[in-house]
């Protein structure tokens, strides 16, 4: 009787750990963001601009379907206007800009690799499989910093070799 007891308290608790994961194609999120709730995001409802009738109706635009509409919010454009900018700048033209075809060909100087994004999202999976295989907890927890470490620079290391270098820097917040 006392082995039926324990056998069904050890099965209850391993259908209770099963039931607190949190893996997705077998990776663990990182930083998992998204709300469960079920409930609709308060935030995520935009009102539309105000409906206009133009002058004449042959100054309506042609419909564009998926596209964009006149009623859409704007808020990047809106506040660029705002400070006083040139909101027609934000929209994307072919090709790069005069201004910042030098810095695209500093930085395509050695080549570049078309697949780089997914290059490194497969490398970023693979690490976090492997990382994760022998870190596991009762309680749900963010492995993020665990994952990451060895990848990550001490601001503060960087901020005294640059000074000692004779670099000008900002001034740092203390350490914690």
């Amino acid at each position: 009787m006392r082995i039926a007891h324990l056998t069904f308290g050890m099965i209850l608790g391993a259908v209770a750990l099963a039931g607190c994961s949190q893996s997705r194609d077998g990776v663990r999120p990182l930083h998992d963001l998204r709300s469960n709730s079920g409930e609709p995001n308060e935030f995520a409802i935009v009102p539309n601009k105000p409906l206009t009738i133009p002058e004449t109706m042959a100054a309506l635009p042609t419909p564009t379907p998926g596209g964009g509409n006149r009623t859409d919010q704007t808020p990047q454009a809106d506040a660029v206007a705002a400070l006083g900018g040139n909101p027609a700048r934000l929209q994307a033209g072919d090709g790069v800009g005069a201004g910042d075809a030098a810095l695209v060909q500093q930085a395509t100087r050695f080549g570049n690799d078309p697949a780089i994004r997914q290059k490194l999202a497969s490398e970023d999976a693979e690490l976090r499989q492997r990382k994760g295989r022998l870190s596991w907890s009762i309680v749900p927890r963010d492995n993020y910093g665990n994952a990451y470490s060895r990848e990550a620079l001490d601001p503060y290391a960087w901020l005294n070799r640059y000074r000692q270098a004779g670099a000008r820097t900002p001034a740092a917040p203390p350490v914690e």
